[in-house]
């Protein structure tokens, strides 16, 4: 027998959730969930582009993707995902790890998008993760949420940028800061 990925269920602008339930395909939490899809897109595309230069940050970039797996199966009702709160505090932690080997070298001003190469597909991957998040308190509004998924967004785009920023510092890109013009 062969398995088919087309189930031609949706064939007529409904889908399931995890937990059986058919909703339309324009339904707000359709949009959420493909957002967390095209965050972890480009996740894995930073985890491509850290090739060797960044092992440590790129297996960590893996795991968030798992992360983002769950997080999704958690807003479309799973009852078997759950963001755990090891994982917002792991979080936490990598983003004040790289606070701390930066210190000499953060910057507190805004700064063009971009720098390296690297730099810029982090700088889409965090608009991407913004706009995820901004979606997620949308949703929140129709079906109360875990706070912890909000939360974790708004965490993990203050982790990009500073994955942004520690890797055009680590490869001596020299920031162009914004400056308003008189």
């Amino acid at each position: 027998m062969v398995i088919s990925v087309s189930t031609k269920t949706g064939d007529k602008g409904t889908s399931s959730l995890a937990n059986g339930e058919r909703v339309g395909k324009e339904s707000l939490i359709f949009e959420v969930i493909g957002n967390l899809d095209e965050l972890n897109s480009w996740l894995g595309l930073v985890a491509v582009k850290m090739k060797n230069e960044f092992p440590d940050h790129r297996k960590y970039i893996l795991e968030l993707q798992d992360t983002l797996f769950y997080i999704g199966a958690e807003v479309a009702q799973s009852p078997k995902a759950t963001l755990s709160k090891k994982a917002l505090t792991t979080l936490e932690k990598n983003a004040e790890a790289i606070q701390d080997v930066m210190k000499d070298g953060w910057h507190s001003k805004f700064v063009l998008p971009g720098g390296t190469e690297l730099g810029g597909w982090l700088d889409i991957t965090r608009t991407v993760c913004r706009r995820c998040e901004r979606s997620m308190v949308q949703l929140d509004t129709e079906r109360e949420l875990n706070p912890m998924l909000i939360k974790y967004l708004n965490r993990l785009s203050d982790y990009i940028y500073l994955l942004r920023c520690f890797v055009n510092h680590a490869l001596e890109y020299p920031e162009q800061l914004f400056e308003v013009k008189k």
